[in-house]
């Protein structure tokens, strides 16, 4: 419902998506070819009274340079100006600059104050339209079309959904190392329009997204009570999922949203519980002597990868999502911790304590083909874009003042810095926007 309340409607232009086969893409992602080499395509700025036609391209452009597979042309290089982009465009001036694909586009304002964004993009070797669209909204949302239309350009050109119309739920740090104050912040995956979502008067922990609603959970400890909370974002609206004995940690929904998936501290061993959020009743899924924690579903709900130290220090295992089955995934040296599975359904990741560095990797969902993907002096919390082949985490630099959230692709190649307005860690980030 929120994009469609966003957005209003969709259309696709008619005549302009091309008779290509969806599977054909000029862009063949395979990460274990490691470094992609990325496509170069030209983003030219859209037709539009005032700068809005270039704030929206320099979006696109930034997001798709930012996933590592496209490399965007200096636009001093361009050699035709786009002034009619219904018209196709003079492909040798684009070959000749080598660009391979290209994006033209307008943006007008309709009479009852709506924007109207609407875009092509074309091959310029092969002479011919790939896919064009257009979008309404109000002037406001601008920034989200053009999320909207990168992950258009993305998906056509790679065959895959991209994950830039997406938020990122995270804790927002402030004040000195001793004294620290931690609140839930909200920003689009691309660091802009963050948003405080909680005070800084209460600690705050493990902000995790719904997959099929604008809701998140979290732990609090709201007058020095651990609880586990519900958080709608389109409305502020709060409640208590319980009130559990003991502390209560890393609080994950399921994939249909209608389970809280969680662990529990009794008596000092932590073990792991689901709570029904229409019934309110909690089943235990793990009973040991050991700290059980950091559970994740993966995405058809079946199974469930969890970090425990029964076996003497913290492993990955893998259960039923009734419990059934827990065996031991990960073997390598060190530690491992923090594990999610993939929305993809093909790898978990995690953090991994080893040689006095904390790394950030991925492995098969029976604990092969282990690989890592970052380390450094303090890496933690993986989470995935909702199409699984980018992941976020936190980094604490030694010697720096707090953490700040990075972003890295399955290639290990391609890592960044998100932009926040201060420290930061626990990002969470959201499906697709609706």
């Amino acid at each position: 419902m929120f994009r469609r309340n966003l957005l209003r409607f969709l259309v696709v232009l008619t005549g302009l998506v091309a008779s290509l086969p969806q599977a054909w893409a000029l862009v063949e992602i395979n990460i274990n070819k490691g470094n992609v080499e990325p496509l170069p395509i030209a983003v030219t700025d859209f037709v539009a009274a005032g700068d809005l036609g270039q704030r929206i391209t320099d979006v696109i452009a930034a997001d798709l340079k930012r996933s590592g597979l496209f490399a965007p042309v200096n636009k001093q290089a361009f050699i035709e100006k786009i002034s009619n982009p219904d018209q196709p465009p003079r492909f040798d001036d684009w070959k000749v600059i080598n660009a391979q694909a290209l994006v033209t586009g307008r943006v007008t304002q309709e009479g009852d104050g709506r924007l109207r964004a609407e875009f092509r993009l074309w091959d310029t070797f092969a002479g011919q339209q790939l896919t064009g669209q257009q979008f309404y909204t109000q002037p406001e949302n601008w920034r989200r079309v053009a999320h909207i239309i990168a992950d258009a350009i993305y998906e056509r050109l790679t065959g895959e959904k991209g994950y830039f119309d997406t938020r990122v739920v995270y804790v927002a740090e402030s004040g000195p190392k001793t004294a620290r104050k931690r609140q839930l912040a909200i920003m689009d995956q691309d660091g802009f329009n963050a948003r405080a979502l909680t005070n800084a008067n209460e600690l705050v922990l493990t902000p995790r997204f719904s997959p099929n609603r604008q809701e998140i959970t979290y732990m609090s400890f709201e007058g020095n009570q651990p609880r586990v909370y519900l958080l709608q974002l389109e409305t502020g609206q709060r409640e208590v999922v319980g009130n559990f004995p003991g502390m209560t940690f890393s609080p994950r929904f399921s994939p249909d949203g209608q389970k809280v998936i969680m662990s529990l501290q009794q008596e000092g061993n932590s073990n792991i519980y689901t709570m029904d959020l229409r019934s309110r009743t909690t089943t235990r899924l793990t009973s040991t002597a050991a700290i059980d924690t950091s559970p994740s579903y993966s995405p058809d709900g079946t199974q469930v990868v969890f970090e425990s130290d029964r076996g003497g220090k913290p492993q990955l295992y893998v259960m039923g999502a009734d419990g059934s089955n827990q065996r031991r995934i990960s073997f390598g040296d060190g530690s491992y911790s923090t594990p999610v599975w993939s929305p993809r359904g093909d790898l978990i990741a995690f953090t991994k304590q080893s040689g006095g560095k904390f790394s950030i990797g991925v492995m098969k969902t029976d604990g092969s083909g282990e690989r890592i993907l970052t380390s450094g002096f303090h890496n933690e919390g993986p989470t995935w874009a909702p199409n699984g082949r980018v992941l976020m985490f936190f980094r604490q630099a030694a010697g720096a003042g707090g953490p700040q959230i990075y972003s890295i692709d399955l290639s290990g190649y391609n890592e960044q810095a998100v932009q926040t307005k201060g420290f930061a860690s626990d990002p969470a980030w959201s499906p697709l926007l609706e």
